[in-house]
């Protein structure tokens, strides 16, 4: 595909609306992006490599302004990716067939939209205390099921957080970012490691989805209320359960 077709640019300014989206809840947009590059015809043998090149640049914003507003617990992290970090490393390699699991997780986001959504008219709940034990088989389950489909895991994090009552909307978004940039870290450094390499394409791509999660992540983390992350968020996991469910 080359720089100056119509086709690109279309694709270019898709791009930093999806990373707008995800990073004002804590996201880096990878099932996003592998969605829109499928869409657009995108060579298979680029499109995880600079799914994840995307998630950890725009994942690594989110979490700057989410933790520079004072909504990050580390309490809340640890858990999940002392678990996670290993278990997504086993996840890619077990052979299993992941568009059984895919379809699986777009069907039950869809039921987590819902449920948050029912549970969005009452009041903040107060946050529960974290059961460590809990939640570090929960982050062995997210980095398993994340490292055997491809993503980055915050589509499943935030709704278990938000779910179970652990943390409030915007201390899940700054968890879920972090939680987010490891797993995306540690997917990229294995695929360089296996031979992988990036093209010189995939420079302008980060610098446009940047400027998207520059502007996402400051109004999520500064500028909206809980109301408006919460639809943003049911947009995003629609999305993602829509890539899911057909890609």
């Amino acid at each position: 595909m080359e720089i100056g077709s119509g086709t690109f640019v279309l694709f270019m300014v898709i791009l930093p609306i999806l990373s707008f989206l995800y990073a004002s809840v804590g996201h880096g947009g990878a099932s996003g992006y592998l969605a829109l590059m499928a869409l657009f015809s995108f060579p298979n043998e680029m499109m995880k490599q600079t799914a994840l090149l995307l998630n950890l640049f725009v994942a690594g914003v989110a979490f700057y302004h989410y933790q520079k507003a004072g909504h990050f617990r580390k309490d809340l992290f640890w858990p999940f990716a002392l678990a996670s970090i290993p278990a997504a490393f086993f996840g890619g390699l077990t052979e299993l067939d992941p568009d059984i699991y895919k379809k699986v997780l777009g069907v039950l986001l869809i039921f987590a939209v819902a449920r948050m959504l029912w549970q969005s008219s009452d009041k903040d709940h107060p946050a529960k205390s974290i059961k460590f034990i809990q939640a570090f088989t929960l982050g062995a389950l997210v980095g398993f099921f994340s490292g055997l489909i491809g993503i980055g895991g915050g589509i499943i994090l935030t709704p278990i957080i938000l779910l179970l009552h652990w943390g409030n909307m915007k201390e899940a978004a700054a968890v879920s970012a972090l939680f987010i940039w490891v797993n995306s870290a540690a997917g990229l450094i294995g695929q360089f490691t296996s031979g992988v390499e990036l093209l010189p394409i995939s420079g302008i791509m980060v610098f446009i989805a940047v400027l998207g999660g520059l502007a996402g992540s400051y109004l999520g983390s500064q500028r909206w209320n809980n109301r408006i992350l919460e639809y943003a968020l049911a947009t995003v996991l629609l999305t993602a359960s829509i890539k899911l469910l057909l890609f």
